[in-house]
């Protein structure tokens, strides 16, 4: 195991190396949203600092994972899993390897790689990550590899690779929002103990957003606020089993039963890294880390409770 986590520290630097030297003196992609600091040249230190930081990231979460989640080995197998969890988990994968690419994306722009190596650069790691994620599965006992979770892996690469190439900026994004709900009681060890626990594993408590920038596709004039955006959502809600619910009683011994449904949300939300009064590193610190749905009034459909309205945050259910 301690060779393997050395040999994907390796392989992250190997990367991130192989990918600058051979695409970082190319000629970059002419973009609208290109601001003058993104033609100064590589800037060693950072460059540095990003490669090195995302190694020890890549191999410190390996060796959690690792020792947290994927305690009992087993030869490796694959299963579907595309019918659980109202899509959720799916849905999941492809908003984490969005967020991801982008992320790996800023920071090599921050450290004076061109356009083009860090669009490259940010898509192979999230992948690079996603995939050595869904290898574990397939030798961990309870779980195995997923094509489902491949096919959303590389759907949320895409998404951003694809408008980073073809429109220079995101103008959709993918986001993540969570509230606590009364679920995890009833399985902890599946749904969580802890509020930590629960943002990874308690779906109904998820909420995916795709986030789209106004200003990129409606003809709006220039005093029109760049950073606004529309969001619709998406999540589920009354699951305490991956297909299905199983039977669970309360403390009288009656039998309590869930409603397993699907959500829908439209709500406002801001792009801060289209703050034009932030600096451009700032611009880009945003951009790397912005992966939560900003708190904002919605509008909820769902099939049980037709159309509500909710002033300030989802509540909890």
């Amino acid at each position: 195991m301690k060779q393997l986590i050395r040999t994907a520290g390796l392989l992250v630097i190997s990367l991130l190396l192989l990918v600058q030297t051979t695409l970082a003196q190319g000629p970059p992609i002419s973009l609208a949203s290109a601001t003058p600091a993104d033609a100064t040249g590589i800037r060693e230190g950072r460059l540095i600092g990003v490669i090195a930081g995302t190694a020890a990231f890549y191999t410190i979460t390996l060796l959690v994972l690792r020792k947290q989640w994927y305690k009992k080995r087993v030869p490796f197998h694959s299963f579907n899993d595309n019918g659980e969890w109202l899509q959720m988990d799916k849905i999941g994968h492809a908003t984490t390897a969005y967020c991801m690419s982008r992320g790996g994306y800023e920071l090599m722009r921050w450290s004076g790689v061109n356009e083009r190596a860090s669009i490259l650069t940010g898509g192979l790691l999230a992948l690079l990550f996603q995939t050595t994620l869904e290898i574990y599965d397939g030798h961990a006992e309870g779980w195995g590899f997923s094509k489902g979770d491949m096919v959303a892996n590389v759907a949320g690469t895409a998404l951003f690779m694809g408008q980073q190439y073809g429109a220079g900026q995101q103008v959709v994004n993918l986001k993540y929002g969570f509230r606590k709900t009364i679920y995890p009681p009833y399985r902890p060890n599946l749904l969580g103990r802890t509020t930590g626990q629960q943002m990874l594993k308690d779906y109904n408590g998820q909420q995916y957003w795709l986030s789209v920038n106004l200003a990129s596709v409606l003809p709006v004039g220039p005093s029109f606020p760049r950073w606004l955006n529309l969001d619709v959502g998406y999540s589920g809600s009354g699951m305490i089993g991956g297909h299905e619910n199983p039977r669970v009683f309360d403390a009288n011994g009656t039998e309590i039963k869930f409603d397993r449904h699907r959500q829908f949300f439209l709500s406002p939300d801001a792009d801060l890294s289209r703050v034009s009064t932030f600096s451009p590193s700032l611009q880009r610190f945003i951009g790397t880390v912005q992966f939560f749905k900003l708190p904002a009034p919605s509008l909820e459909f769902s099939r049980p409770n037709g159309l509500r309205f909710h002033p300030f945050i989802v509540p909890k259910e």
